[in-house]
């Protein structure tokens, strides 16, 4: 028997699926990537450890993403967003000074421990995530996306979804596809991009977003995709 292929419906104002983020800049790619999706299942599931025996059983698995924009729009627009962090705290509270930023040693940081960085977030985007799971997986994984343990979001904990994640299970993923697509039209949505696992006739890229483990110490491995965009 074949693994089958979750449907999952990522939408929201704001998303942001980092991949090579440093720092002050916090990027965001055009899609959303494997260890994203992945822990959000986790989340779901209210698995906060290493789960390196769980993750074993998604790593090699299908991961295919088509985007979709509101119709009459082109692109994928970032909104940049200026955040500051530590500032405007008395250092002299004992209470306020525990939020403010400090070096590994403890030490107040340099500047007075206010870290200014630039996050970026994919607007009003939505996405079709076929997702092939392990058929020994399915039924608790799909229990957990209906009745979550914990809060589920794209990317960051400020994006919220705004539509049921779940959207079903199919033996394969061309049905998966149809299914998304026909609720991209119900939404008024149209095609913008389409992400498909390995090398094919498109952009190809690395990432580094396959996870092992989780927790303290994570652990990725890299896999090959390919980006299909729309195009005039």
């Amino acid at each position: 028997m074949n693994d089958p292929y979750l449907l999952l419906w990522l939408e929201a104002p704001l998303q942001s699926w980092g991949h090579d983020s440093r720092f002050g800049r916090r990027d965001s790619l055009d899609f959303p990537t494997k260890s994203g999706v992945i822990g959000l299942l986790c989340c779901a599931r209210g698995a906060g450890g290493e789960e390196c025996g769980w993750l074993a059983a998604w790593a090699d698995l299908d991961m295919q993403v088509v985007g979709y924009v509101p119709q009459g729009r082109h692109g994928l627009p970032l909104l940049r967003d200026f955040h500051m962090v530590g500032s405007g705290y008395d250092d002299q509270d004992p209470w306020q000074t525990l939020l403010i930023p400090k070096t590994s040693e403890g030490k107040k940081a340099v500047g007075g421990g206010t870290k200014m960085t630039y996050r970026y977030y994919l607007q009003d985007m939505a996405y079709a995530v076929i997702l092939q799971a392990p058929v020994g997986q399915v039924e608790a994984v799909t229990e957990a996306l209906i009745n979550p343990v914990w809060d589920l979001y794209l990317g960051r904990k400020n994006c919220v979804p705004t539509e049921f994640v779940y959207q079903g299970c199919f033996a394969n993923a061309e049905q998966a596809v149809q299914v998304g697509a026909a609720l991209a039209a119900k939404k008024k949505r149209a095609f913008a991009l389409r992400v498909l696992q390995g090398e094919h006739e498109g952009e190809v890229l690395t990432l580094n977003d396959v996870p092992l483990q989780f927790g303290p110490h994570k652990k990725y491995r890299d896999r090959q995709v390919t980006v299909q965009k729309w195009e005039d």
